[in-house]
């Protein structure tokens, strides 16, 4: 019944969200992979994301904090643009879970131009993504998740500022059906925002105490659906080849947002008695991001992964991070 349930969600959610719209949403840059494991993955994480590193992914997948997690990244990206993420987990009662994870991006120093050229002046563009988690083991197979996220970004070339608050929901759900693994999430639920601030003062000396005005734009509304499985591991009842000493996950999410078409991203995982692991994955149906390569290695609770993702015309990026359970 509750598999009956959760399909016929997901049929209603892709009905609803799957308009072949495209758009402008603010805050885009928050939808940015992020997450070394997942980065390997191409972003494959609704289904099998396990630790806190997935919280804007999943927010139930914080529910696989055994005890306490962190986790800290750095990526260069696209153009000079780095962004880097630090994140807390952790179990607080045998099915109740709460976390914070916190994302900041850096555009770096650039050139700052107007109507006429070239002003000689530089400015840069930051956006900061503050998200608190908390998830719920409903049933030994089920898993519930929300975030509670402020969003804001900025520009130092005109002092202007953009703020708003979200709401994340998601589930992660083993079938029982050959050893397959469900997740669901449908991210920014919020109000619109716009930019404000003091350069949009008007300076005309006939007008006093006036701005010009801004347009509100929606958040970037995305819904996602994933599958994972375990087709070799060391669980005898959820995976198709049993073997003490190897894993080998495979996942698919299909991603739908507001303002873009319909994409997928597929990852696979393997996993040498749980120390040493190879990732790799792909983009579906995404203008630029294709290929990703990963890699980690787990010892004594630390475990250190690197990510490189192939983004065609707009060449590549590398992502490193650390986490620590305790």
């Amino acid at each position: 019944m509750i598999v009956r349930k959760i399909l016929f969600i997901t049929t209603l959610m892709s009905v609803v969200f799957c308009g072949g719209k495209v758009g402008t949403s603010i805050f885009r840059w928050a939808e940015i992979e992020t997450g070394t494991r997942a980065v390997g993955m191409a972003g494959s994480q609704v289904a099998s994301g396990n630790g806190v590193y997935a919280i804007p992914y999943n927010p139930a997948t914080l529910g696989f904090v055994e005890k306490s997690q962190i986790f800290i990244s750095k990526a260069e990206y696209l153009a000079g643009v780095s962004h880097n993420t630090i994140a807390y987990g952790t179990k607080v009662s045998p099915s109740d879970y709460v976390g914070v994870h916190l994302y900041y991006l850096d555009s770096g120093s650039m050139q700052e131009t107007n109507e006429d050229g070239l002003t000689g002046q530089n400015f840069k563009y930051t956006g900061l993504a503050l998200r608190v988690a908390y998830a719920k083991q409903v049933t030994d197979r089920l898993k519930l998740g929300g975030n509670f996220k402020f969003l804001r970004e900025s520009t130092t070339s005109a002092d202007l500022t953009m703020s708003s608050i979200g709401f994340d929901i998601g589930s992660n759900f083993e079938t029982g059906i050959a050893g397959m693994t469900l997740g669901m999430c449908i991210s920014n639920f919020g109000p619109e925002g716009r930019y404000m601030g003091d350069g949009l003062d008007i300076t005309d000396e006939d007008t006093e105490d006036t701005q010009k005005e801004t347009q509100y734009y929606p958040m970037p509304l995305t819904f996602r659906v994933g599958l994972k499985n375990d087709v070799i591991s060391a669980n005898k009842e959820n995976s198709f080849v049993y073997n003490p000493d190897h894993r080998l996950t495979v996942s698919i999410d299909a991603i739908n947002p507001l303002d873009y078409e319909l994409y997928a991203s597929m990852g696979v995982e393997y996993g040498w008695n749980e120390m040493v692991f190879v990732r790799t994955g792909t983009h579906l149906g995404h203008d630029t991001a294709g290929f990703t390569f990963g890699a980690g290695v787990l010892w004594q609770n630390i475990a250190f992964d690197i990510a490189y993702a192939d983004y065609g015309i707009l060449k590549s990026t590398w992502q490193a991070g650390i986490s620590f359970k305790f």
